[in-house]
């Protein structure tokens, strides 16, 4: 049985770290989300903290990195306007 993640969003704020890692596990990583109610990985509560991407570049494991990547994919997607058509004179 597998069960459908749901999420708190965070409002992104100019100037303000984006990433949200999970910091019982440090194997998470979201992008102006967090899940709710718990870490997947951990299960653990209210254990995010917010970071810049360069921010986990430096510290972070080769897979919280990879994480942080596709988190960064998946929020682009989601925030892309549709795609619009100009006409070339």
């Amino acid at each position: 049985m597998s069960a459908t993640q749901s999420f708190w969003s965070v409002p992104l704020r100019e100037g303000e770290p984006a990433y949200w890692v999970c910091m019982s596990c440090l194997s998470e990583v979201f992008h102006g989300k967090v899940p709710m109610p718990d870490c997947p990985t951990c299960q653990g509560v209210s254990t995010y903290e917010a970071f810049t991407l360069e921010a986990i570049h430096d510290w972070g494991t080769e897979d919280l990195i990879a994480k942080a990547g596709v988190a960064q994919q998946q929020a682009s997607h989601e925030s892309a306007p549709a795609a619009s058509v100009e006409s070339a004179d």
